[in-house]
């Protein structure tokens, strides 16, 4: 697909990895990526694509219907993925509104200028277009131990503000395909993990703190499990999902990697130990520090994505062993970029938080 692809969110984590990804599969590819540049969205995380021919970048927000329809109007674009979301739980926790504002809210807005742009095409550029909307496991709530890992049919069940946000959305997404018939895609992901991960989250934040000789914090006895989706392989399945997913439908994209967020912290503290060991030669492991729970914290996640497998014949091409020494790799040979999305308000935030 070398026509033109809106890419909201794109200067985020996974979606300035998906644009990354496309313009490697796509060199003649166009995109424009809308982006909000909230704290977890940086344009350092494009700048290897910043004047390159096909590539455009537009600061805007996706709930601001007058933008998105300009840019509908202007690139003319076969195909919408909508990565933009606020996506940390805990900050969820501490402040809502703005999960609604951006997840439900931003959803509806970049829904509806769709709706209308899309019904202006003609009848074969209606046919080939797309709206793919990138989501999260965390809709369906928490399995114990011995429950099936989550299927494209299991109930919506979400704990958090941040994935009952999510699930909204989610739910809008198929209205529109059922209502007004846009050809939507749903993706709900697993965990993901690898470069340009804002450092807020668990992988990115154990890595550079225990570079930084700081505790490495781990909620509650670090029993929670996940399971963990390394980015590039998140990037192909949607690729895959956009070229062959049949409207309407929901694909589960999981990594069939989980583990107990203990276990993902002495895996990182293990790789650090041998690429980039202490000065006193003792191990990263003793940096860890158990925290006070999160509240309702859900006890366990997994993806059941065979669907995918079956019906588009998508896998996962990284293990948790390999995609954990290529992201310890990339942090390592990337402290510019860290020092550029952290500082400040993100160091007064961690403090906060972690106190």
């Amino acid at each position: 697909m070398n026509s033109v692809m809106l890419v909201t969110g794109g200067a985020g984590f996974i979606g300035s990895n998906f644009v990354h990804e496309w313009f490697r599969q796509h060199p003649e590819g166009h995109v424009v990526v809308l982006d909000a540049l909230t704290y977890a969205g940086h344009r350092e995380s494009l700048a290897g694509l910043e004047g390159r021919p096909g590539f455009q970048f537009i600061h805007g927000d996706i709930a601001d219907m007058a933008c998105v329809s300009a840019i509908l109007a202007e690139h003319q674009p076969a195909a919408l993925v909508n990565f933009a979301a606020e996506s940390h739980v805990d900050r969820s926790i501490h402040g809502p509104g703005d999960f609604i504002r951006t997840n439900v809210n931003g959803t509806f807005t970049l829904l509806e200028a769709a709706r209308s742009y899309w019904q202006g095409l003609s009848a074969s550029a209606q046919a080939a277009f797309r709206f793919l909307h990138v989501s999260t496991d965390e809709v369906y709530g928490s399995l114990s131990a011995d429950d099936a890992p989550f299927a494209e049919t299991h109930p919506y069940q979400p704990n958090s503000p941040y994935s009952a946000s999510k699930a909204a959305s989610d739910h809008l997404v198929r209205a529109w395909f059922h209502t007004y018939g846009l050809p939507v895609l749903t993706t709900n992901c697993s965990n993901n993990y690898g470069p340009f991960h804002y450092p807020e989250k668990l992988i990115p934040l154990v890595i550079l703190n225990a570079l930084a000789g700081r505790p490495l914090p781990i909620y509650g006895n670090g029993s929670n499990v996940r399971d963990w989706l390394f980015v590039t392989d998140h990037c192909a399945a949607i690729r895959r999902v956009l070229a062959a997913g049949v409207p309407g439908e929901t694909y589960n994209v999981g990594g069939w990697n989980e583990k107990t967020n203990l276990e993902v912290v002495h895996t990182i503290c293990a790789r650090l130990d041998a690429l980039h060991p202490r000065e006193d030669g003792k191990s990263y492991a003793e940096q860890i520090q158990f925290v006070t729970d999160r509240p309702g914290h859900d006890q366990r996640y997994a993806i059941d994505a065979s669907k995918l497998a079956r019906e588009l014949g998508w896998k996962p091409e990284e293990t948790f062993e390999t995609g954990i020494e290529k992201t310890v790799h990339w942090y390592l040979e990337h402290q510019d970029w860290v020092r550029a999305v952290t500082g400040g308000a993100f160091d007064a935030w961690l403090k906060n938080h972690y106190k």
